[in-house]
């Protein structure tokens, strides 16, 4: 089968189209003939040498994909071949086919194509585990989303307003903030013109919930925006690791300050997560509600186009390869 690999560590340069042996499901496992794969800071990273894969997993960039099931493995119930799916991937799926554990596949809503499945999994996994648990937003609170118009930022901005929240959004373009407010933001701040934190004192006063991607330079902001009882979660850290925390504040409070990756937990809390995705997100999906955003789509083989496409920052929602 053709793959991507990465060939070294560094830009998008490294990586090449190469042919791999073709992947076979074991005990509870399906073989997936990938028709699209989403684009995700993660294999940036791994690409770069910072984000390496665990112990045994595929080291193929790739942690999400969509298309058809195309074998089952050993004692796996609910599916069939030919069933269109999207799968939540430890690596792999820069590929034309993966496998993936049965627990961690969802079928597709009959509404939604396999571009779009491709970008999909991921970013609402991503999304729930951090806003919705440990975040635990409810309904009537506030949330600021920091990187709104990327993958995770445009599914969180969504599914939040469905969920009942005044939601902030920051980007970095008039014209990204455009699009984060067509989607339900009811405040986008273009950080390069704004302080996201004085527009937060002088239009909410606080919020109850920070999605944070960029890390250290904007903690003490995040820190200062956040009401009593307040949490803020972290996914990233581009902007830096290290950051000074008001301590007192935090006490002070009652603030929750946590983090999380998705890639490295064990299939058993991926499962519990994916069941949780599909008994709350599925229906909003499925009724339209909710849809997934994707920017651009490349041919597998421009995998370091997409790369490139990602770090210039230019993109509103997902990147995916097609096959």
């Amino acid at each position: 089968m053709r793959a991507i690999e990465i060939d070294g560590k560094g830009g998008p340069e490294v990586l090449r189209l190469a042919e791999r042996p073709v992947p076979r499901p074991g005990p509870g496992e399906v073989q997936i003939r990938v028709a699209a794969a989403g684009v995700n800071g993660a294999d940036l990273a791994q690409r770069r040498g910072v984000y390496p894969p665990p112990e045994g997993a595929s080291d193929l960039p790739g942690l999400e994909v969509a298309g058809t099931i195309s074998a089952i493995g050993e004692g796996v119930e609910g599916f069939s071949q030919g069933d269109r799916v999207c799968a939540l991937l430890v690596g792999g799926g820069y590929a034309e086919f993966c496998t993936a554990p049965a627990a961690q596949v969802l079928h597709l809503p009959q509404n939604v194509d396999t571009i779009e499945g491709a970008g999909l999994i991921e970013t609402v996994a991503t999304v729930w585990a951090n806003v919705f648990e440990a975040g635990r937003m409810r309904a009537g609170e506030k949330l600021l989303v920091h990187g709104g118009a990327s993958g995770i930022g445009t599914t969180a901005i969504q599914l939040a307003k469905l969920m009942g929240a005044t939601v902030f959004a920051t980007c970095g373009s008039d014209k990204k903030a455009e699009r984060c407010r067509d989607l339900g933001a009811d405040r986008a701040i273009n950080y390069r013109t704004e302080s996201f934190a004085e527009v937060i004192r002088a239009e909410a006063g606080d919020v109850d919930v920070i999605l944070d991607i960029i890390g250290g330079p904007y903690l003490g902001d995040n820190i200062g925006s956040l009401a009593r009882g307040g949490r803020l979660v972290f996914i990233a850290f581009s902007g830096g690791r290290m950051g000074q925390l008001d301590i007192a504040r935090v006490m002070m409070n009652g603030l929750t300050v946590t983090g999380s990756t998705l890639r490295s937990r064990p299939v058993a809390e991926k499962a519990r997560l994916i069941a949780a995705v599909r008994e709350h997100v599925w229906p909003l999906l499925a009724s339209g509600a909710f849809r997934p955003v994707i920017d651009s789509r490349f041919p597998l083989e421009r995998a370091a186009d997409a790369h490139r496409r990602m770090e210039a920052s230019g993109h509103v929602g997902k990147i995916v390869l097609t096959l």
